[in-house]
């Protein structure tokens, strides 16, 4: 396959075990994905053919439908962790586009705190602390990650990531395992501090996609045309009042759509 993807321009480090950064074509949208073409090796028939995927504007958006129709694949083709394909992925400029997923490893003969102490950017302490104070934290700072649940590993781990420079973070099911208050919670303080920031919200619960995105990219699969589809979700925030009837036909239209 011909790749028409830019280049990687940013060799920046990053936290470690984390997917590394990717270099875009800037474009006035946040994502957009063109004419995309993936065969995984061995498939009969390709994943992705001629995807067009549109994100318009910055914010907290959503990737969803059911397993194995391509959300992480697509993901991973945005971050730049997979490069051979053929099309074109443009992206809004200036940082990076981070990847962060569900059960990433981490070191886990370290405590937690003195792992983000040393993954923290300079500057960045206030805003770690901030974080986790809200993401309930606290009396984790001296265990080790081998001690954690699921959740708690996957809570630690998002914030490593939030504390870096991004344009785009992907979190594909970065809160799975975490109850649900304590995620919602998570997800409106994301949304109060990085108001102008880019997020691609990958996730199954399709109340919750429904209530915290804006625009979600509906998977249908590859043998459906269009392959996608895209519904506007209620993009709640903590400060307004919640349109129950609203978020209801949201939910419902994501549903239809897939």
């Amino acid at each position: 396959m011909s790749n028409k993807k830019a280049v990687n321009r940013d060799s920046e480090r990053i936290p470690r075990g984390s997917p590394r950064g990717c270099g875009f074509f800037w474009c006035e949208k946040m994502i957009s994905c063109n004419d995309i073409t993936f065969r995984y090796p061995a498939a009969e028939a390709p994943l992705f053919d001629g995807l067009d995927v549109t994100i318009d504007k910055p914010g907290f958006h959503a990737l969803f439908g059911p397993s194995g129709v391509g959300k992480t694949t697509l993901a991973k083709i945005i971050s730049g962790d997979i490069d051979n394909f053929s099309g074109q992925v443009e992206a809004i400029g200036g940082m990076r586009c981070l990847y962060t997923y569900n059960r990433e490893r981490l070191p886990g003969w370290s405590s937690v705190g003195r792992h983000l102490e040393k993954t923290t950017p300079p500057g960045r302490q206030p805003l770690r602390d901030e974080f986790i104070h809200h993401f309930g934290l606290t009396k984790l700072m001296g265990m080790r990650y081998s001690q954690l649940s699921m959740g708690q590993c996957n809570r630690v781990n998002l914030l490593r990531y939030l504390l870096q420079d991004f344009s785009i973070l992907i979190m594909d099911e970065s809160l799975a395992n975490v109850d649900e208050p304590t995620r919602q919670a998570i997800l409106y303080k994301i949304k109060s501090i990085f108001p102008a920031a880019g997020f691609l919200y990958i996730s199954h619960n399709v109340v919750e996609v429904a209530r915290f995105c804006d625009q979600i990219v509906v998977f249908r699969g590859a043998h459906q045309s269009p392959q996608t589809c895209r519904i506007s979700g209620q993009d709640h925030r903590e400060d307004r009042p919640l349109d129950k009837i609203a978020l209801e036909r949201s939910m419902l239209e994501i549903m239809n759509a897939a």
